[in-house]
């Protein structure tokens, strides 16, 4: 296996589909010329062309629009947006259109485009962008929603996404891009849907998506030193949910937290706790913990900012709380 960055594994998923199907296009804010403003589609425009790497001008709304559009002429197009803050601009095209074109159309149509771009915090960015919005998509019927956490799932589930027939929302990290991982040479194909046991434990099961997972694995390392053993899942899918590999874990360590970069109320680990609770509650040795951010527009500030998110301190807090310990 090689060992690249994520931003690496996102260009070589877009690029492998590209080449195997002509239908396949990338748009969005600087992918061209710039190659992407993350790197993230570098060398893209010269292999593929200006026919099918497309600068487009800072307005989400109107090239959401034309993906959404072209998807009805049989084009597959991946919408980048420079962060997911943009996508509110164009959030009219994503759930009045895109999520919503096979139903009205009773089947004649579907929609077979990727959105994709960071989510969440970034380091000192201020309030307007550095907030995560897995939970507003995934509110929505006929969106699938997908946040990787590394470069091996991030390029098999991206691929996954650009063949489906259905628009999914691919949301990706700027503290992300330069994370390195093991990835294979040859093709391979994550479903979507399925979460992933990183590390198998028997104590706790921690549950979390995306770059704040890694708090959690700075935290189970930390309590293995004290003999609890911490059992995580990578989501990696938020809708769908796999359900099945949450409530089995927690059958066997009895116990819950959940670990999530958004804002507190209504958001993916409020869904969790609900189905946990009316699926395995009587597995349950202690009510369960979500950790989220605080609930305020995220500050600028470095110390404050800190504050504001969760991290591994957080989590060995909850681990301990829900050990009685």
């Amino acid at each position: 296996m090689r060992t690249i960055q994520f931003r690496e594994a996102v260009c070589e998923a877009m690029s492998e589909e590209m080449r195997r199907d002509a239908a396949v296009y990338l748009m969005g804010e600087e992918v061209a010329e710039y190659n992407g403003a993350y790197k993230a589609s570098k060398g893209m425009l010269d292999e593929f062309g200006p026919d099918r790497v497309i600068d487009t001008p800072i307005a989400e709304l109107g090239f959401g629009g034309i993906g959404v559009g072209s998807t009805m002429t049989g084009c597959r197009p991946i919408v980048e947006y420079m962060t997911f803050n943009f996508s509110l601009v164009g959030i009219d095209q994503i759930i009045n259109n895109a999520a919503k074109i096979r139903q009205m159309s009773g089947g004649q149509f579907s929609c077979p485009i990727v959105f994709r771009g960071p989510t969440a915090s970034a380091g000192q960015l201020g309030a307007t962008h550095s907030q995560a919005f897995e939970n507003w998509f995934a509110n929505t019927p006929g969106l699938k929603v997908i946040v990787p956490s590394n470069p091996y799932d991030a390029k098999g589930l991206l691929k996954a996404a650009i063949r489906d027939n259905d628009p999914v929302i691919f949301m990706e990290s700027e503290q992300m891009y330069g994370d390195k991982g093991e990835v294979p040479d040859g093709e391979y194909v994550l479903p979507i849907g399925v979460a992933d046991i990183k590390r198998e434990g028997t104590d706790v099961t921690i549950v979390s998506f995306g770059k704040i997972i890694k708090e959690a694995y700075k935290a189970a390392d930390e309590l293995a030193k004290e003999g609890i053993s911490c059992e995580i899942i990578d989501l990696r899918t938020v809708r769908p949910m796999d359900h099945k590999t949450i409530m089995d874990s927690v059958k066997k360590t009895n116990r819950l937290v959940i670990l999530e970069e958004a804002w507190p109320f209504g958001n993916v680990a409020t869904e969790i706790t609900y189905q946990v609770q009316e699926q395995v509650f009587d597995y349950l040795d202690a009510p369960i913990i979500k950790i989220n951010t605080a609930d305020t527009p995220a500050p600028y500030s470095p110390v404050l900012l800190e504050e504001w998110l969760p991290n591994s301190g957080d989590v060995i807090k909850a681990v301990k709380k829900v050990m009685y310990k």
